[in-house]
């Protein structure tokens, strides 16, 4: 289908899943902070005025969860009783326990080539030329709407909003291509004595047209709180936990995602790893220009040293004015030949022993400018090029 509509959501730090994977990876940095070699399976639940904080921990650190959850909570903006979910009155649990050692035993030297999977499973990424970031359109507006509309509560531009909140772009596609802006739907947390009309108006004015603009149409429609009121969010209105949001945190459903989350996990987990390293595989393909579209599948066995297989689907976009006979097959021989897929040196080649993962949990993992975010770089397309010549 070449003419056709398509959906993506992205949601605030505030919403409650996204304060659990917030806590999640703070904690996890915290760790790697002072261990690197930590092995962290953090996994965490919020609720009306309550966190828990679980999962299995094998670290030479100590950290202080208690401070860790009331700082991430703080941060998000949490901090008035009226709220319901105030950093100061939280009740805290923390059920952290020790990693279990027969998967231990699967896990070697961290950085060595020889480096085992800490799981079994599939990762996939995915890359596309719809977005500057190599990124499907949808996915990116709706993050961009959501970090807005975070911005703009707490720079007090729209002071009248709350933490809680959520963002969904319909993108109209033509001849496969992104056209414009059909729908934007925004769920904003607001303070009770706001008017409706007043919050429509400021957050398209303040909010969709700043993000969206040359995408906007006369065409397109705006759904902002539709039930009318949205004072009650946040955990006090739904339990929050970790990995829930896996579309929200890769593609927005244009890809196939490999169902594991990612926040909370140290990277010997190849449930994010490998979808950083896929990420960086199909994004590099793409920026390359030996196709439109891209997305790879690569997956593992516990303790296992390399790939159990290695799949590329370029959903027939190949430039074959260019590369006349390029075929998938040809691309899925030359990618051991750039990359190197054990999960150790996915480890070096991405620099994951380091505390970044807190900025990866709101927003997205995938798109991203920041200097963290090593798997979104393009330095590997001229030598794929260079490999196919040579093919």
């Amino acid at each position: 289908m070449k003419n056709f509509l398509f959906t993506s959501e992205s949601v605030t730090e505030g919403h409650p899943d996204k304060v659990a994977d917030q806590i999640s990876d703070a904690v996890l940095d915290s760790l790697l902070k002072k261990d690197k070699y930590s092995r962290v399976a953090c996994e965490v639940t919020v609720g009306m005025g309550y966190v828990l904080v679980g999962g299995e921990v094998t670290t030479k650190a100590f950290i202080n969860v208690n401070n860790i959850v009331r700082d991430v909570v703080r941060d998000i903006g949490y901090d008035k009783p009226e709220y319901g979910f105030d950093y100061r009155t939280l009740a805290i649990f923390n059920a952290i326990n020790e990693q279990s050692k027969d998967i231990a035993m699967g896990v070697k030297k961290t950085a060595d080539k020889k480096q085992g999977a800490g799981d079994q499973g599939m990762q996939t990424g995915f890359a596309c030329r719809e977005t500057s970031e190599l990124m499907p359109l949808p996915i990116i507006l709706s993050h961009k709407l959501s970090k807005r509309l975070a911005e703009v509560r707490k720079k007090k531009i729209l002071p009248f909003l709350r933490p809680d909140g959520k963002s969904q772009v319909t993108v109209y596609y033509e001849n496969m291509k992104p056209k414009f802006v059909q729908a934007v739907v925004i769920g904003a947390q607001h303070d009770p004595n706001v008017n409706s009309s007043k919050l429509r108006k400021e957050i398209i004015n303040k909010v969709i047209k700043p993000v969206c603009g040359k995408y906007l149409t006369s065409k397109t429609s705006y759904h902002i709180n539709t039930t009318g009121r949205f004072v009650i969010g946040g955990p006090v209105a739904d339990c929050g936990a970790t990995g829930r949001k896996i579309i929200v945190d890769t593609y927005g459903g244009m890809a196939n995602v490999g169902g594991g989350a990612f926040s909370g996990k140290d990277p010997t987990k190849v449930d994010r790893s490998g979808a950083y390293m896929s990420r960086y595989i199909a994004k590099n393909i793409v920026a390359s220009g030996i196709c439109e579209r891209c997305e790879i599948q690569i997956a593992y066995t516990i303790g296992g040293t390399s790939p159990l297989s290695l799949n590329v689907n370029t959903f027939d976009s190949i430039n074959f004015k260019k590369f006349p006979n390029l075929t998938e097959e040809k691309i899925t021989k030359i990618i051991p030949k750039v990359f190197d897929l054990s999960p150790g040196m996915i480890i070096k080649q991405l620099n994951l022993l380091r505390p970044i993962y807190r900025k990866t949990s709101c927003y997205g993992h995938f798109g991203r400018k920041e200097k963290e975010f090593t798997w979104e770089k393009t330095n590997k397309a001229r030598k794929i090029l260079i490999e196919i010549k040579n093919i």
